[in-house]
């Protein structure tokens, strides 16, 4: 089973139909199961979505109307017009730089999605206000594994604590079993380079942190230093790169292989943030 996480920081730049088109051909070359995405933007003011790019998904929000520039309806699109079934969700969760309908979204390929669940993890669930973050969790067809894409805030900001928003999601997710596993993939701003913040935090909780315990791995960073939301935290202004986006499960399981992808060397760059691919050995389907 391959999983892959990406923020996709979408629609961003005169080129986000080129780096759509690259995120497409990246899925295509890599093949993963479930695809988590964070930073899945439309915009405000374009025009609602054509029923053809409605197809394969699994409606979790009637908050506001998929548009027609919806960055996963129309990589989902794309990917049923080159032979990929593609089921999908998409989460709005809030206002992006005051003229996108930001959201998260998973896709899973070649299985229908049987079952999902949205919260909140932030104490502000506002669609106007910046730091709401929310959480969409899915099942697939044939498998009892939950995944979650997941979008955290700082641990530094005051007024919406890392530490409190990650007890609001261990409290919510479906409690791990010997049957099932929970993956959280996302961007969780969570940088190890400091050893008592948000990293070492979810470590202490007990989760299994997919790209350490991989048999075979390539790169590690999954964003350049000093991108946006990080100029004024690191310690040092020449910090060359970050991981801020992982897979994590719990229980523990057997990790094959973990990689960074659309990274100017596996794929295309096509946001601020790199993706993480994970191969994780699959109990009985």
């Amino acid at each position: 089973m391959k999983l892959l996480t990406l923020n996709t920081h979408s629609l961003h730049g005169s080129d986000w139909e080129q780096k759509l088109e690259w995120f497409v051909e990246g899925i295509l070359k890599e093949r993963p199961d479930i695809i988590a995405l964070q930073e899945v933007n439309q915009t405000i003011t374009a025009q609602t979505a054509e029923n053809v790019l409605k197809e394969g998904q699994t409606v979790v929000s009637e908050l506001v109307q998929v548009k027609q520039d919806n960055f996963a309806a129309q990589a989902a699109y794309r990917l049923r017009k080159m032979g990929m079934d593609c089921f999908w969700a998409w989460l709005p969760v809030k206002v992006g730089y005051e003229k996108y309908d930001e959201g998260a979204a998973i896709l899973s390929i070649g299985r229908k999605i049987r079952k999902t669940a949205v919260f909140p993890i932030s104490k502000t669930w506002e669609y106007q206000n910046w730091r709401t973050r929310a959480v969409l969790g899915v099942q697939v067809e044939g498998c009892a594994d939950w995944f979650y894409t997941v979008h955290m805030g700082w641990w530094q900001d005051k007024e919406e604590p890392f530490s409190e928003q990650w007890e609001k999601l261990m409290a919510q997710i479906k409690n791990p079993s010997t049957e099932t596993t929970v993956w959280l993939m996302g961007d969780f701003n969570a940088p190890d380079i400091f050893s008592d913040q948000s990293y070492a935090h979810i470590c202490k909780s007990g989760w299994q942190d997919t790209h350490i315990t991989a048999k075979e791995k390539g790169n590690d960073f999954t964003a350049a230093g000093g991108i946006d939301g990080w100029k004024d935290i690191l310690p040092d202004e020449d910090v060359k790169g970050l991981r801020l986006d992982y897979i994590w499960c719990k229980p523990e399981q057997e990790i094959v292989s973990s990689d960074i992808v659309f990274n100017g060397e596996r794929g295309h760059i096509i946001s601020d943030h790199f993706g993480v691919i994970v191969e994780a050995k699959e109990r009985g389907r």
